[in-house]
């Protein structure tokens, strides 16, 4: 008698990859930027730098989605038999976590730009309309939280890194593997 069951994935889909290494560098280099241009003094150039950082922000927004999207009509692999219910829970925990923060974050920054009074116009050609009015305390509060919200991903994305190194050279098993880039998916029986 043939099973009409899907046959579970031990890697991650090719898209699934791609958007998880494109988010991810998209991040770091979004981080870094931030922390650039945090301490410049205002010019031309500083202006230019928040432009850019508002661009890659909503682009990375979009993108969380359709990796939410794709998350949810894909079924990762299953976490490995040999983790402890702990180690389970450590894990799930930390991944919705990651997923709160590429929404989070996002939303922070266009509310604090909405309260600071600067609109953000996608790529220069499309406004996105302010969710808040101007109120400079608000917007000096938000920048806290997102600067706060920002550290607490870079904190998390550390602690995702160390466990895929903890499960490559420790536990010996296929975690890393499964999400690198040029490792094609196969199917467990």
């Amino acid at each position: 008698m043939k099973n009409n069951q899907p046959t579970p994935r031990s890697e991650y889909t090719a898209m699934a990859k791609g958007l998880h290494w494109l988010m991810a560098l998209g991040l770091c280099s979004l981080f870094a930027l931030g922390l650039y241009m945090a301490d410049l003094h205002l010019s031309p150039w500083k202006l230019k730098l928040y432009s850019w950082h508002k661009w890659a922000g909503v682009t990375l927004f979009l993108l969380a989605w359709l990796r939410l999207l794709w998350r949810f009509t894909h079924r990762p692999p299953a976490l490995p038999g040999h983790m402890s219910p702990l180690e389970r829970l450590v894990a799930h925990c930390g991944h919705a976590l990651l997923y709160l923060l590429l929404f989070a974050i996002p939303l922070s920054g266009w509310l604090m730009s909405s309260a600071k009074g600067v609109q953000t116009v996608y790529f220069g050609l499309w406004p996105i309309p302010d969710l808040l009015t101007k109120d400079k305390a608000l917007g000096d509060v938000l920048h806290e939280i997102h600067e706060t919200l920002n550290w607490l991903l870079a904190l998390t994305v550390a602690g995702h890194a160390l466990a895929a190194l903890k499960h490559h050279f420790v536990d010996r098993d296929e975690v890393l593997q499964r999400m690198l880039p040029g490792v094609s998916g196969k199917s467990t029986q």
